[in-house]
């Protein structure tokens, strides 16, 4: 296990590919300590040969087990002269699919990692945040926050509660001097997505497929700032805004237009056809 040595440093869950593996290389160039968790041990193991055993500390860790999260932020402590300059909560799955026919089971496995995780997280890291001056409480959102999109409405909830904490503990957390923001990322080309949904997206506007090192940049630049959410791509805020304005006429056009009304058709006709 390496040790800070005096670097900055950011606990990243979630490293092991995609969004959270480009962060952990982006902080790495920039001279940063990086600790990266997830629950995939053969992604964190290449991850810790790639930035070098003396630059990080890696570690198997399942968000959803609070006392596993708390030793890892112990031993994350240990490295670091107890400092945390950013917690990233970035690990999140996801499961498709109409509400009513997906297990129970399901629903609450998404539940779990995306939400209870970031409350694990944020609850057992806050006392490291605490001890480091001008830190950070980033978290993954996602442009699902912005309206409750069907196919994914689970997911969407997740992400909705996750935006909605990032507020209050934004202003809460100023008594101690530590920032909270969240990025709502739009679709991102990661493993996360079904195969060939990043192929198949559009080449241009609000929902075209984006490479996941423009997260980790996003990362980068909200340590710097006090904006509190963050879209990747920005025009994402133009939803935002619409949902919050107009959730009638956002939820007509979700439901008659583009490859949500085409799911939503297909499920009809099967259902006629059952």
């Amino acid at each position: 296990m390496g040790s800070a040595n005096g670097r900055k440093s950011i606990f990243i869950t979630g490293a092991a590919s995609g969004m959270g593996l480009e962060t952990a290389r982006l902080f790495n160039q920039k001279g940063w300590f990086v600790g990266g968790y997830d629950v995939n041990a053969e992604g964190l193991k290449k991850l810790e040969a790639e930035l070098g055993a003396e630059n990080c500390v890696t570690r198997r860790l399942d968000v959803t087990d609070k006392k596993d999260y708390e030793q890892a932020l112990a031993e994350f402590g240990a490295a670091t002269g107890g400092k945390m300059d950013i917690l990233f909560n970035n690990a999140g799955i996801g499961a498709g699919g109409f509400f009513d026919e997906q297990p129970f089971e399901d629903v609450l496995r998404v539940v779990n990692v995306n939400f209870i995780g970031v409350l694990n997280g944020i609850h057992s890291a806050i006392g490291l945040l605490k001890a480091t001056p001008n830190s950070m409480c980033f978290t993954t959102s996602s442009s699902s926050a912005t309206y409750g999109m069907p196919g994914i409405a689970v997911y969407s909830a997740t992400k909705h509660a996750v935006k909605g904490l990032t507020e209050a503990l934004s202003i809460e957390f100023r008594r101690h001097g530590v920032r909270a923001a969240d990025v709502l990322p739009g679709l991102i080309d990661t493993p996360i997505l079904p195969p060939g949904a990043a192929a198949n997206a559009p080449k241009e506007g609000i929902f075209r497929a984006i490479p996941p090192v423009e997260v980790a940049k996003t990362v980068w630049e909200a340590y710097g700032s006090d904006k509190l959410h963050w879209y990747v791509p920005p025009e994402l805020v133009e939803l935002d805004k619409a949902a919050g304005n107009t959730p009638e006429l956002v939820r007509e056009q979700l439901a008659t237009t583009g490859p949500i009304a085409d799911m939503l058709k297909l499920a009809e006709e099967a259902a006629k056809a059952g």
